[in-house]
């Protein structure tokens, strides 16, 4: 085992500089071309990767959840949105294809068995597993079966819970997210302490998928030991869909990249000494 996962040419762990995802999720509402800007918003704020949703609607939803009255620019049920939202396999060749031009890595959660052998195609490399997966034993042993890396979500999961996933899916390869899965999260409910518990009870990578308003939280998730951080974006909040509220726009986005990319430094090594900057200082100020 292992305390570091590779995702692409990107080792993730807590000797490497932290992995940062922009969560497409459905915030393209269907459309290609935002698809294209989320993406180019994503790679110009410095994000390792993006990621997408796929479900097979019929497999993942009831006839009755489907049927139900949902007004949308798709129609009026929830069937309509849900499929709506789903790209097809023309769409993702298109995203494969411009993610590979603009050199960032693409993957993403898949809700059921036929959508990972969907974008197993485009030999991503990596899954996520949902929050609202994790308890879904089929799904993660299939997933698993890839090979590939996994990301694992926590939302509204217990640790027995956890402890059960992770059972299922073993430790290497595995990077989990500790989260909340509320959109957007109350800043008492995000409890960053449970980084360090997480790390100490699975000695594998922990990462952060964040889903507050702001940015605070995510930056200084790296503190406490998340090794990748995950928020979800958008080209603007107040688009209608459920994750756009607790998206980020382009200038949140940039800044957390920014600001993760300093902790580091600024953290420093621990050991107190005085800097040769703070000479002149002495001499200028001290008396004695």
């Amino acid at each position: 085992m292992t305390n570091e996962i590779q995702i692409s040419n990107k080792l993730i762990g807590d000797n490497h500089e932290c992995f940062i995802t922009a969560e497409i999720g459905i915030n393209h509402n269907g459309s290609l071309n935002i698809a294209k800007h989320l993406i180019d918003m994503a790679k110009e704020a410095g994000c390792d990767a993006v990621k997408f949703q796929k479900r097979t609607i019929d497999v993942v939803y009831t006839k009755e959840e489907l049927a139900k009255e949902r007004q949308s620019v798709f129609g009026n049920t929830n069937g309509d949105l849900k499929r709506g939202l789903e790209f097809n396999q023309q769409q993702y060749e298109e995203i494969d294809k411009y993610c590979k031009a603009k050199n960032i890595i693409w993957y993403a959660s898949c809700w059921d068995e036929e959508s990972v052998d969907f974008i197993e195609q485009f030999n991503v490399p990596c899954y996520k597993i949902a929050s609202a997966s994790l308890t879904n034993d089929k799904l993660l042993k299939y997933t698993k079966k890839t090979g590939k890396p996994i990301l694992l979500s926590t939302g509204m999961s217990t640790l027995e819970q956890i402890d059960h996933a992770v059972d299922v899916l073993g430790k290497e390869n595995l990077l989990i997210y500790h989260c909340t899965s509320t959109y957007p999260t109350f800043n008492h409910e995000i409890n960053l302490k449970v980084i360090p518990e997480l790390k100490k009870r699975y000695n594998c990578p922990i990462g952060f998928s964040g889903h507050e308003k702001g940015i605070l939280p995510s930056i200084i998730s790296v503190l406490y030991g998340a090794c990748a951080v995950e928020r979800h974006i958008t080209i603007d909040r107040t688009l209608w869909g459920s994750d756009q509220a607790a998206s980020l726009e382009y200038q949140g986005l940039y800044r957390i990249v920014r600001d993760i990319h300093q902790l580091k430094t600024i953290a420093g090594d621990g050991i107190k000494r005085v800097y040769d900057s703070e000479l002149p200082i002495i001499e200028k100020l001290r008396k004695v």
